[in-house]
């Protein structure tokens, strides 16, 4: 079963909760980065992304950077921008996108529970930026951003989560910039803390990752790190768990993750059309944006133009939960064997682009040339998702995109 602790979070003061609150440090470059926390003295982008505060030019992997988000995180906490709570404690945050609100439980996952497959991931990680937020974690010896777990849904702790929220004002409730909604509760009773932890226990056998692999990787090897530099070891120390946001399955909604390619193999176009004919029935759409409608359906933007592309029987394999996959088809049929990408994680030949920026942004970035073809997907479903975490399969990685993104900042989760 699985092990989450409630914990000693680190939060800013409801008046400056909205300006202090960023998005995910992997959803943006620096120069975003810059212009979003441009007046925000507290924003928690100058901890995350602390190469806004350094030398223009500066690499963001060096020390500098790490070092500046560390003497920012320290006058986040002298100047009373982050205060912590005197008692272990869940929290609940949820999420409103048109209309629709999701809510979660914030409580400390087990280092243990990623090691031994209680929590379960779908997808690969690219190296780079796992270590990269190792690194950043070693500095500050925090949990800066929540990772986005889900689990399938237990009717009590929905029901605790409900009371919670229509008997106890908010702690901070804001629409953010992008139009989404954040709320945000600390769960004050001793006994309803302690029904959370009993039934995640008891009820809920594993969780699921679904978004955030690259900082669950990292925040497991660090617990790995610091237990080998600890000769006094319990088991107890803040140190084996990390914090994440779990969500129960049935509130959730994967949305598309698509792909863009910077130049075609030395192919021409029309030998381009050709080779994917063979896997494929191509269909000229116009100019206009095309959206996939159903699975093993793509769409193709290349010289001004959309294609639908529907993955000819014999390209997938309907009783493989891997085999299935839009994803696969595409690297299988398309990205290893013509483009001649053989590893999503660490070509500098693709980008991925959250469907949350629509299908304008692949037209965007092909247009401008900075990228050659554009490949739209249907997005996977969460019992996809949750089937293949179960089977121990492992998706490739920019599987999957959920929204809206968690803010960071509402809570973190020190180390020690």
């Amino acid at each position: 079963m699985a092990v989450i602790k409630p914990f000693k979070g680190l939060r800013p003061p409801q008046e400056i909760a909205e300006d202090l609150a960023c998005l995910p440090y992997d959803v943006m470059n620096s120069e975003e980065a810059a212009r979003m926390a441009d007046g925000k003295e507290n924003s928690l982008l100058h901890i995350t992304r602390a190469e806004i505060d350094c030398p223009d030019g500066t690499d963001i992997h060096s020390d500098e950077v790490y070092e500046k988000s560390v003497e920012n995180f320290v006058k986040f906490q002298q100047n009373g921008w982050l205060q912590q709570d005197d008692e272990p404690k869940y929290y609940i945050y949820a999420q409103t996108m048109n209309g629709r609100t999701q809510y979660g439980i914030v409580g400390a996952a087990s280092c243990d529970d990623y090691h031994n497959g209680i929590i379960k991931k779908h997808e690969l990680t690219r190296p780079d930026k796992e270590e990269d937020r190792m690194i950043l974690t070693r500095y500050l010896n925090a949990n800066i951003e929540p990772v986005f777990f889900s689990y399938k849904a237990v009717p009590e702790l929905d029901a605790l989560v409900e009371s919670v929220v229509k008997n106890q004002p908010a702690d901070y409730d804001f629409v953010a910039e992008d139009g989404f909604g954040h709320h945000f509760w600390t769960i004050h009773k001793k006994g309803v803390n302690q029904q959370i932890e009993k039934l995640f226990a008891t009820q809920v056998p594993a969780t699921y990752v679904a978004d955030g692999h690259h900082r669950t990787a990292a925040a497991a090897r660090i617990g790995l790190e610091k237990k080998a530099q600890n000769p006094n070891h319990t088991g107890h120390e803040a140190y084996n768990y990390f914090m994440a946001v779990h969500f129960p399955d049935n509130q959730l909604q994967i949305i598309d993750y698509n792909r863009v390619v910077k130049d075609l193999n030395g192919l021409s176009v029309s030998d381009l059309l050709g080779r994917l004919a063979l896997g494929f029935r191509l269909e000229k759409m116009g100019t206009e944006v095309f959206k996939p409608s159903r699975l093993h359906e793509f769409s193709m933007y290349l010289e001004g133009e959309w294609y639908k592309l529907t993955a000819k029987e014999g390209t997938y394999d309907d009783s493989d939960p891997i085999g299935v996959l839009d994803v696969t088809i595409l690297s299988s049929q398309v990205l290893e064997p013509i483009l001649d990408i053989q590893d999503l994680r660490t070509s500098k030949r693709i980008d991925f682009v959250g469907g949350i920026r629509g299908l304008g942004e692949l037209k965007k970035r092909v247009d401008n040339g900075e990228m050659k073809v554009a490949f739209a997907l249907y997005p996977v479903s969460m019992e996809q998702l949750i089937a293949i975490a179960d089977s121990g399969n492992i998706m490739p990685p920019k599987t999957t995109w959920f929204e809206p993104k968690l803010r960071s900042g509402l809570v973190i989760h020190k180390l020690d």
